[in-house]
């Protein structure tokens, strides 16, 4: 396991909510490295001080129950360096700033925007051999930009395919790891699991939530590239891949490549199997009244960013043909649904509905496990210092999800889908409804 993490962007939201208290959880759990050092680095002119007063403020809201020798432990082992992006010098600094020798984990939590001059300059700085870089996603904004990110990842990690982690937080939530042992051939759903029986399967992720700060990111992001092209993409995979032709990660990574290639959107007129939409004014289930999306601080109305997205998908495989794949998320609505929902040819066979709905915990004194999504905040951080790449993408996986989804926002930047709109705290807008019930044309 490697013992030196670096932080890229320490400071930011990210690392305040989840990475640094993960970092205290697997402390408190003891699966860290006695020996581990973190550089953590930003763009503040702090020193090693400023920086732990600013996690252990943080801390009392995002890891509140973390229990006291653990933060202390953990806040011990935090150094804080200024760096630039755009300023190689201040990376290799970084870079530089552990004690002793051995491999390095760069963790780039950092705007999406920031990845190809970070990556450049930590290839410029020379990590030692055996080192490990982590990349957040969005990863890249389209498959040009993805297949250009991957190239870099390339040149800087020397070709080493198993020195790259693509992020996905969601494949470390047990919820979701649970989906592959639900469908297996001898799991609770395994025997029926096939278009023979299933007509539909929607993956809905909603949140009440609208931009919590996070306007200049999530304008420039939207909802298919901060939820649906990735997360709920590899929730769909889990559901729908064949057993995997090797046990183990390596294995696993090879079906869900596969499962993506044979993925494509319900029909080629994008209008028919695609919906956007953006909230207006509005109450949130938290009783706060927003303005139109449009009119928020730090938005652009004349990207025309979505906040809710709907992409209807077919799969190409003799176990799912015919049946219909709806993936939706959306911000700003008036009940938090996430959900596998079920929807059988039986007409008199009830839906069934598997919750993604991260496991919530009240206090816990004296817990050593941590809480809700950082957990798979943990598997994430484990993965990467310990080299495994269950919570991560592969090269080709990150290209495959882009090439189902750039038709649809193609078509949305060129108008001709329109951009709908729904009350902020409403149920936002209806699903997309089949053209015609689908048909089984051939057998698993």
């Amino acid at each position: 396991m490697i013992s030196r993490l670096l932080l890229l962007g320490a400071t930011g939201d990210l690392a305040g909510r989840f990475l640094l208290p993960a970092l205290g959880w697997l402390t408190a759990a003891g699966e860290l490295p006695d020996d581990l050092q973190v550089v953590a680095a930003g763009v503040q002119d702090w020193d090693d001080q400023a920086f732990r007063d600013h996690v252990a403020a943080r801390w009392e809201s995002s890891a509140g129950d973390l229990p006291t020798a653990a933060r202390e432990a953990t806040l011990r082992r935090l150094r804080y360096r200024r760096f630039d992006a755009d300023d190689p010098v201040t990376v290799a600094a970084a870079v530089g700033a552990f004690a002793g020798g051995g491999p390095v984990a760069a963790y780039l939590a950092l705007p999406p925007a920031l990845f190809p001059a970070t990556l450049r300059a930590l290839g410029s700085a020379g990590l030692p051999p055996g080192s490990r870089i982590a990349v957040e996603k969005p990863f890249g904004a389209d498959l040009t930009t993805a297949v250009a990110l991957n190239r870099l990842l390339a040149e800087v990690s020397g070709g080493d395919e198993a020195a790259v982690t693509r992020v996905d937080h969601f494949l470390g939530m047990p919820v979701v790891t649970g989906l592959l042992t639900l469908r297996a051939p001898d799991g609770e759903l395994g025997p029926g699991w096939h278009g023979e029986e299933i007509a539909e399967v929607h993956v809905v992720w909603e949140e009440t939530l609208g931009l919590e700060g996070r306007a200049d990111f999530y304008d420039r992001t939207g909802a298919v590239r901060d939820v649906l092209q990735n997360h709920l993409l590899q929730v769909l995979v889990l559901l729908t891949l064949e057993p995997p032709p090797s046990p183990g990660e390596a294995g696993l990574h090879a079906a869900k490549l596969t499962l993506l290639r044979a993925l494509q959107l319900s029909s080629s007129d994008p209008a028919a199997c695609t919906r956007r939409a953006r909230y207006t004014a509005g109450v949130l289930a938290t009783g706060d009244t927003v303005p139109d999306y449009a009119a928020e601080d730090g938005v652009d109305p004349a990207r025309g960013t979505e906040t809710h997205a709907e992409l209807v998908f077919g799969i190409d495989t003799p176990r799912w043909a015919g049946t219909r794949f709806l993936l939706r998320t959306g911000k700003a609505v008036g009940t938090s649904r996430k959900v596998v929902a079920v929807h059988f040819r039986d007409a008199g066979r009830e839906p069934l509905e598997i919750s993604l709905e991260p496991a919530q915990h009240g206090p816990r004194p004296g817990a050593t496990q941590a809480p809700g999504e950082l957990t798979a905040y943990c598997r994430v951080l484990g993965d990467v210092l310990a080299g495994g790449s269950a919570t991560s993408v592969s090269a080709g996986e990150a290209e495959q999800a882009w090439r189902v989804v750039d038709p649809a926002l193609a078509a949305w930047a060129a108008g001709t889908v329109p951009l709908q709109e729904y009350a902020a705290g409403s149920a936002g807008p209806p699903p997309l409804a089949p053209s015609a019930q689908p048909s089984r044309r051939s057998s698993p």
